[in-house]
């Protein structure tokens, strides 16, 4: 049945002739505020110098204000005295742009209804292109007057998702994407707990969801400024001729992460089909290609509960460690050399030859030794990796990282403190050994060609699981992380105390009454002494009483807790 609209109220704009206004002046207002064409132009103004008024329009109401708006803005900014009025017209079942019989669609706008014959319609579609946001309060009105005279069951809608921890790079490829649209608006949410989806938005009524100013939230990517993220979002777009809306939203489902939600609407049909696979095409290519958290020190944000839930992506902001800092055996170092940066090194080759290029290290050591140390000498010096920081009550959130790891790669995936979940089978609990199975099954089900590197740390190797640490593909390299020999120990004090007055003799008794101490044990001593120093004569000098009195705090007075917490030894030598 013909949709006929009647007594349909609409403004026609008016054009008075004026010998004053520059005819060129005239033609290109048509043109640029009208939307004539050249040849339409100059045929109105060629009307306009015979006649006192020529008629431009009818429009519906909120057009010819916008369009009236703009028109004496121009001519006010040129200068000029062109009058331009409107008056209400009412049409009787008559298109409201040429009067013919009005057998097209009738299109809703802030409470009005414009007809139109199909063969105007296009036109209107240009013209709304004109009508400021402001004049649309609900999604339903702003989609509605975008797709005028498309039926809503011609509308089809395809979605994506993307990881909540992938929010920033997103956010970059969306802004690329969608950098010129007709409209864009904010969306007000009423109930946080639904995702928001095209079909809410064209729901009318008094739950309408309103248009509103846009929310954004800074997510921090460790650099000078954070990115700000768009909490939700409408686009009104166009393609050539075809018209499109995007909407982006957060996916929301019960005890599952929250995941960032990119639908397109289109008309039905193959050029809206091949509009909406361009489209999701161009955005996953330039999220893979976004660098918001590529090369950087990272962990997510989670609970402990397990639920392998995250919040969001911390980036920490470690300062590098130079090759001179990591104190370790000669020994040691090469194999560090060999198999982790030798290794990445040559990723290429290895894989040219058909050789995998995934790695698992295992570092162990007595605490305090320099475990986290010579991680943080790997993370700031592999070139181009992103680091992932795992702690051991985040194991939940395995899964998470790991989808982080592929996307990142080349990535270095650190567990810290890995017996606390990789204990003999028969001391675990209901909720540790899934955790334990989920780690090897992630080492085991990687890509032979993956560039993920695996670093696991422990205090206590032999509390072990022998899966883990004895299957080839999950565990390629033991190292140990001794107790620093007399070599280790007198570039230890030297290191921690290279701002300290010390000569030679005060750096030999510290390496020889700190014999079976650790690093981190070193480290403490140093600051100790200096404090010593401090309280004697200001820092002035270093004696021996200095260290004494700094030893004595740390093996004897504080008892064999305090031992054991500094990583030193009961043994050690007396002043």
């Amino acid at each position: 049945m013909d949709d006929i609209c009647t007594d349909v109220r609409s403004i026609t704009l008016f054009i008075h002739n004026d010998d004053d206004t520059p005819v060129e002046f005239v033609r290109q207002l048509l043109r640029s505020v009208f939307g004539k064409s050249e040849r339409e132009a100059i045929a109105f103004t060629a009307l306009i110098e015979n006649e006192e008024k020529v008629a431009c329009g009818p429009y519906p109401s909120p057009v010819a204000k916008a369009l009236l708006d703009s028109a004496r803005q121009s001519i006010s900014a040129a200068g000029h005295g062109l009058l331009i009025t409107s008056e209400t017209a009412t049409t009787n079942g008559a298109c409201d742009l040429c009067g013919a019989p009005a057998t097209g669609s009738e299109i809703p706008l802030a409470g009005r209804t414009a007809c139109l014959c199909n063969s105007c319609l296009l036109d209107v579609r240009r013209a709304s292109e004109a009508v400021p946001g402001d004049e649309f309060k609900y999604a339903w009105l702003a989609l509605d007057w975008h797709f005028a005279g498309i039926p809503r069951n011609q509308l089809v809608t395809r979605a994506r998702q993307f990881p909540d921890h992938m929010r920033a790079d997103v956010q970059v490829a969306v802004d690329k994407l969608l950098a010129s649209p007709l409209h864009f608006f904010g969306i007000h949410e009423e109930y946080r707990y639904e995702t928001l989806a095209f079909a809410a938005l064209m729901k009318d009524g008094r739950n309408a969801p309103a248009l509103a100013p846009p929310q954004y939230h800074d997510v921090e990517i460790g650099e000078a400024q954070p990115v700000k993220c768009l909490h939700n979002g409408l686009w009104l777009c166009r393609a050539g001729e075809l018209r499109y809306a995007v909407l982006l939203s957060f996916h929301r489902e019960y005890q599952h992460d929250a995941a960032i939600r990119i639908e397109i609407a289109v008309p039905a049909g193959a050029a809206g089909d091949a509009l909406v696979q361009r489209s999701f095409a161009e955005l996953e290519e330039a999220v893979h290609a976004a660098r918001s958290y590529r090369g950087k020190i990272l962990s997510l944000e989670g609970g402990s509960d397990y639920r392998g839930r995250s919040s969001g992506v911390m980036v920490h902001r470690l300062p590098a460690v130079g090759r001179e800092e990591v104190i370790l055996p000669e020994q040691t170092l090469k194999l560090l050399d060999r198999n982790v940066m030798g290794f990445v090194g040559n990723r290429a080759a290895l894989r040219k030859l058909g050789q995998s290029t995934r790695k698992g290290i295992l570092l162990y050591g007595p605490p305090g030794t320099g475990k986290t140390h010579t991680i943080r000498y790997l993370a700031t010096n592999l070139p181009g990796h992103t680091t992932l920081i795992i702690t051991a009550e985040q194991v939940g959130l395995l899964g998470a990282y790991m989808k982080l790891a592929r996307l990142l790669q080349p990535t270095m995936v650190v567990i810290e403190d890995v017996d606390l979940i990789a204990r003999d089978r028969e001391e675990m609990g209901s909720c540790e050994e899934p955790l334990l199975n989920k780690l090897l099954n992630e080492m085991d089900g990687l890509k032979e060609d993956s560039d993920i590197l695996f670093v696991l740390t422990t205090n206590r190797p032999e509390q072990l699981e022998g899966a883990l640490a004895g299957r080839p593909g999950r565990i390629d390299q033991a190292i140990e992380v001794p107790l620093p020999d007399g070599i280790g120990r007198s570039k230890l004090v030297q290191l921690y105390g290279k701002d300290l007055p010390m000569d030679q003799t005060i750096i030999d008794e510290t390496v020889n009454r700190t014999n079976g101490v650790s690093a981190a044990f070193i480290k403490e001593l140093m600051r100790r002494i200096a404090q010593a120093s401090i309280f004697r004569d200001g820092g002035s000098t270093v004696e021996s009483g200095d260290i004494s009195e700094a030893l004595d705090d740390m093996l004897f007075t504080g008892g064999r807790l305090n031992v054991t917490l500094l990583g030193g030894a009961q043994e050690m030598a007396g002043p």
